[in-house]
């Protein structure tokens, strides 16, 4: 299990690979519990401030679930299938959601079933120009079920989301970047330096107000205007009595960059 994700740091980002590029990154169970396991570390690690996901080698970022690996889950029956499969694959996709550390997809190439779950799922993606986004499910008998029957729609819209998710027919990067799945596309030799360099900039600020604003914004989304307004103010309120926000604000004030200690 340990060499279904790899791990390692780049300044104050993590990188995390999907491992299985002999089966295009696909997400197998041994997978899906290695990430969860890392991102639980990172998470704990004060010096990490950002994480790239991406994948290994060069054609897929990830293919979506492994068949062959749930196939057995299902055949058991609806409880099973349900529990082993379903709700581990929509707890990741949570985890990245709602993490509170930025994940920054780096998808290098294909990102199909569960690969675009992932991405729906980030807060924030890049794209080489060479990845290709897929809704393939429906070619398998079921529907998107690690959340992208909902986070897709959200993201660019009912009709975009319902043309992929029934046709399964794939999107360009270009296309994923003009729908906003992902923020941007990059040459495909540069989609790292791009990512890692995102996350150099998100690390300068503070880590306190980065995961507010990420709390906020997924907190927020989907609740009434009213509500999330309470939330945003309730994530200000937190920072109030913190060393950072004092620190943002006199180094404003005395016109230099402020050193923010994640206190």
């Amino acid at each position: 299990m340990s060499e279904t994700v790899l791990m390692e740091t780049r300044g104050p980002a993590a990188l995390l690979t999907l491992n299985r590029p002999e089966k295009l990154n696909a997400l197998n169970y041994d997978l899906i519990d290695r990430l969860m396991v890392l991102l639980d570390d990172i998470e704990r690690d004060d010096a990490i401030r950002a994480v790239v996901l991406t994948g290994a080698g060069d054609r897929a970022f990830s293919a979506g679930a492994d068949i062959a690996g749930f196939a057995p889950s299902v055949r058991r029956g609806q409880a099973v299938a349900l529990r082993d499969f379903v709700r581990r694959g929509q707890r990741m996709t949570a985890r990245i959601e709602t993490f509170p550390k930025p994940v920054i997809v780096a998808v290098n190439g294909l990102a199909h079933g569960g690969g675009s779950e992932i991405t729906e799922a980030a807060p924030l993606a890049l794209a080489s120009d060479r990845a290709e986004f897929c809704k393939a499910e429906i070619a398998l008998g079921f529907a998107p079920p690690f959340g992208g029957s909902q986070r897709l729609p959200r993201l660019i819209g009912r009709k975009r989301a319902l043309r992929m998710i029934l046709t399964g027919e794939p999107i360009t990067a270009f296309e994923a970047r003009d729908f906003g799945l992902v923020n941007d596309v990059v040459a495909h030799d540069r989609l790292l330096d791009e990512a890692f360099a995102l996350a150099g900039r998100i690390a300068e600020m503070s880590p306190l107000a980065v995961a507010a604003c990420l709390g906020s914004v997924t907190r927020g989304i989907n609740v009434p205007i009213d509500e999330g307004l309470a939330i945003e103010a309730g994530y200000f309120a937190r920072m109030v009595p913190t060393r950072d926000i004092e620190e943002g604000i006199s180094a404003f004030l005395e016109k230099r960059k402020p050193q923010f200690q994640g206190a």
